[in-house]
């Protein structure tokens, strides 16, 4: 039986997730090049490239810690068949959320627990979000308070706190949009004896 559970993230939502569900867990993030690896599987389909993402930092960080369950997870945002990042700075917000303006987007949420360096179980798990309409008076606001939820989400937004007035329609489970689909994940760690069946 595994005597503990690793998350190769430093997520705080990832993390208040996990928490909040009376997980027992230790962080220890990874190292994994995103970039490179972006860069590498350009090919990849958005989707693909979650699951990819958080499969190399669990690898890694459980190789490293062999005794271990690692879990690894990731999320991109897919906006008209593109996968975009993180914005590097607040002043390219508005771009970003103007072109999001009145369309909807995808996020998928890429998970794999890792034991002794290899894969174990993997999830992927896609939601569609819908951006309203919004006015230009309420997206000079939104900016003026969002601060660093700007570059902190690929989308420039926290859907769990202000984030979510941006939105008409959600179609997904409230923890995968956060970026960490929690049924999968317990289901896993039950079949993997860390929680309780």
């Amino acid at each position: 039986m595994t005597a503990r559970l690793i998350l190769a993230s430093g997520s705080q939502i990832r993390r208040q997730i996990l928490q909040d569900a009376g997980i027992a867990f230790e962080i220890i993030k990874s190292n994994v090049d995103e970039d490179l690896l972006k860069q590498e599987n350009a090919a990849l389909s958005p989707s693909a490239m979650a699951v990819l993402l958080g499969q190399a930092k669990a690898v890694q960080v459980s190789s490293r810690h062999p005794d271990a369950l690692v879990l690894g997870a990731d999320q991109t945002m897919e906006l008209d068949g593109a996968l975009l990042d993180k914005l590097p700075r607040r002043d390219l917000a508005r771009q970003r959320l103007s072109a999001m303006r009145g369309q909807p987007h995808q996020l998928h949420a890429g998970l794999t627990l890792a034991q002794a360096g290899k894969p174990v179980w993997q999830h992927q798990q896609s939601s569609t979000l819908w951006v309203r309409d919004f006015s230009d008076a309420f997206l000079d606001h939104y900016l003026a308070e969002a601060g660093d939820e700007l570059t902190a989400s690929v989308g420039a937004y926290a859907f769990e706190g202000l984030g979510a007035q941006l939105f008409d329609r959600v179609d997904g489970d409230f923890h995968a949009v956060l970026g960490l689909p929690l049924l999968p994940v317990m289901s896993a760690l039950r079949q993997h004896g860390l929680l309780t069946s």
